[in-house]
């Protein structure tokens, strides 16, 4: 029995520490309901118990925050909530195994289109951490780029305002150049990919937008109707292996653009290199990533860097932005001839 209870504490401690940092630096200025749940979880040995029969990655708090309210907690106050789950304590074990954070964020379009709109048409778009798909649809979103100044760039598509209207902020004083993509042929790999037909599907999207976090779960609703109306092509499995199969299908006379936007830091290292190459032999390579994140930056890895994900193409930067979009700002010395 005394191994079991040095294991059982080592898991206890494991989980309030996890906790702790959520509910003191992560959570804090983008939920505080959230923050308040991580919190209780901190004191609770009762709700420690239930989190330790979670294996670490399926154990974090934005996971199994998203599958209790899936699960019908509601967003109620800590006490209600950690009643809640001691009630459901099995469901939220067996859910929180099936489940993962699948971040798809349709604004992280706005963050790329300026990028994208250097090149040229007809264009198959493959994505590698595709989620559901929603990023697979820029040619299907209005924008609009707000400057500080008053500036602004709008653009809707040719059949009109879309009903999902993408906004982004502009730093600097430049504003992006940007066009519709013609987009021919639209698919995405992901490890579980998500069915924007299945209602459950495009609820637990929605369910994984922390409270707090305002128009984010319309957005994702919306672009999801939009989804299902043209549904792309999903393969389930490892990008590495699939990217030359699945590419192998874009139709010929259509240049054929792999975007990896903000996926390649949950790639192994060791294997992350290999996937920009295989991106880069099979056509032209969109990011957004950390500059740290790898070293395939044209150039190297940039210096003095003033924050944001760098945007780049092919590995050379134009912009940075927010890792979801929320911001874009031209960075000098990047400017180059439309391809």
């Amino acid at each position: 029995m005394f191994p079991e209870n040095v294991l059982m504490s080592d898991e206890y401690a494991a989980v309030i520490e996890r906790y702790r940092r959520f509910a003191a630096d992560e959570a804090p200025g983008r939920s505080d309901l959230y923050a308040d749940w991580a919190w209780r979880v901190v004191e609770d040995p009762a709700l420690q118990d239930v989190l330790s029969r979670l294996p670490a990655n399926r154990r974090q708090p934005p996971l199994v925050f998203a599958v209790c309210r899936l699960l019908g907690s509601g967003d109620v106050d800590a006490e209600q909530w950690a009643a809640w789950v001691l009630a459901h304590d099995e469901a939220v074990v067996s859910e929180s195994l099936a489940r993962s954070v699948q971040t798809n964020e349709p604004l992280r379009c706005a963050a790329l289109l300026p990028t994208l709109s250097r090149v040229a048409g007809p264009i198959a778009l493959l994505e590698v951490g595709a989620s559901a798909g929603l990023c697979l649809y820029p040619d299907r979103y209005s924008y609009r780029y707000a400057g500080a100044g008053g500036g602004h760039v709008r653009l809707d598509p040719v059949a009109g305002a879309s009903e999902v209207e993408l906004v982004s902020a502009v730093a600097g004083e430049r504003m992006p150049q940007v066009r519709h993509p013609e987009i021919v042929w639209r698919a995405g790999i992901d490890l579980a990919p998500l069915d924007v037909r299945d209602p459950r599907d495009v609820d637990w999207l929605a369910r994984l937008v922390w409270p707090g976090e305002d128009g984010r779960a319309e957005r994702i609703r919306a672009a999801a109707a939009i989804a299902a109306s043209d549904p792309p092509l999903l393969f389930a499995g490892d990008a590495l292996d699939l990217l030359p199969e699945v590419a192998a299908l874009a139709p010929a006379g259509a240049t054929l653009v792999i975007t990896t936007p903000g996926v390649l830091v949950h790639i192994p290292r060791e294997r992350r290199s290999r996937v920009i190459e295989r991106a880069r032999s099979l056509g032209r390579w969109l990011t957004i990533d950390d500059p740290a994140t790898h070293d395939a930056w044209s150039g190297g890895t940039p210096s003095g860097w003033r924050g944001g994900f760098a945007v780049a193409l092919d590995g050379e930067i134009d912009a940075a932005a927010d890792p979801l979009g929320r911001w874009w700002e031209w960075r000098p010395g990047s400017e180059r001839p439309r391809s």
